[in-house]
């Protein structure tokens, strides 16, 4: 990975494996990662970030290694929130930073540019709509279908059935959601990230916290709230049109709910793995709003 290096953050008492790229006395762009993956999946992103000038950041999300598996059981969205504004003031970002999420990261990227926001100077957030386009769409038929996975994890039995066969389940969710795309380098990159029972329980843990009251904090009602909220930065938002884990059909709600100076574009010929799958179109629309 040309320019890019690995590293260890502390901060909000986790240790974090990170991957970074760039000046280190360049704007911060801390860059938030989802599920089933890792902070490689920015690979493509890093380098042109460190190219525009930023001190790329990906870090590996609570749970996955190497990243800490924190010892209060904690994944509730509000949770990533607190992780990412933490990892900004351990990382000396200022007023200049941006933050970047997909999937799991566009939530944790939704609560802290809400919750703190003269943290974050722009927003971009992929695959995941922000919270009252997510709370339009998220209980239609289709969309229940689509989303299976979360609710068939609640089970115990999850932590088995995810890990047999070296983690084919997760491999035909990336097939599912990303049609077409070769995941064979990002699935083994996955199963080092959650090739441990305790590792994949992080992972299934984020979902069962969603539904859960025993697994959530009141400490951490603030960050949750505010990833309902629309984040009051300039903010770019790209889904694949193909994305088969959720619906193309929610960017126009996400149009309407942005703030001006915002952006919200159907990526053709992509699916949930948008920046994977099309990371030179991606990477132009990402560092060109980050740098106009």
């Amino acid at each position: 990975m040309t320019g890019i290096s690995e590293t260890r953050i502390e901060a909000g008492g986790l240790s974090f494996g990170a991957l970074v790229a760039g000046p280190e006395d360049g704007p911060l762009a801390l860059c938030l990662h989802g599920f089933p993956d890792t902070a490689h999946t920015y690979r493509h992103l890093l380098p042109e970030l460190a190219a525009a000038g930023f001190r790329a950041v990906a870090p590996f999300s609570r749970g996955y290694a190497p990243t800490d598996v924190p010892a209060d059981g904690r994944y509730q969205t509000g949770a990533l929130v607190r992780d990412a504004n933490a990892l900004h003031d351990a990382l000396g970002g200022d007023e200049r930073a941006v933050v970047v999420g997909h999937d799991w990261g566009a939530q944790a990227t939704y609560g802290a540019a809400v919750g703190a926001p003269d943290r974050w100077r722009k927003v971009v957030a992929m695959a995941v709509p922000v919270g009252p386009a997510l709370a339009g769409s998220f209980f239609t038929y289709d969309q229940i279908k689509r989303s299976f996975y979360m609710y068939f994890f609640q089970n115990l039995l999850a932590d088995v059935l995810v890990a047999a066969n070296d983690q084919a389940f997760l491999a035909r969710l990336w097939a599912d959601w990303s049609p077409g795309y070769d995941a064979t380098e990002d699935l083994a990159l996955v199963r080092a990230a959650l090739g441990t029972p305790e590792n994949l329980a992080a992972a299934l843990g984020y979902y069962r916290a969603l539904f859960d009251p025993a697994r959530q904090s009141p400490e951490l009602a603030a960050e949750q709230l505010a990833v309902s909220g629309v984040p009051p930065q300039p903010t770019l938002y790209l889904h694949g049109a193909q994305d088969g884990c959720m619906g193309a059909d929610v960017v126009g709600a996400v149009r309407d709910a942005l703030v001006p100076g915002s952006e919200a574009v159907v990526v053709e010929g992509a699916g949930h793995f948008l920046h994977l799958e099309r990371p030179a179109e991606v990477n132009a629309r990402i560092v060109g709003f980050l740098t106009s």
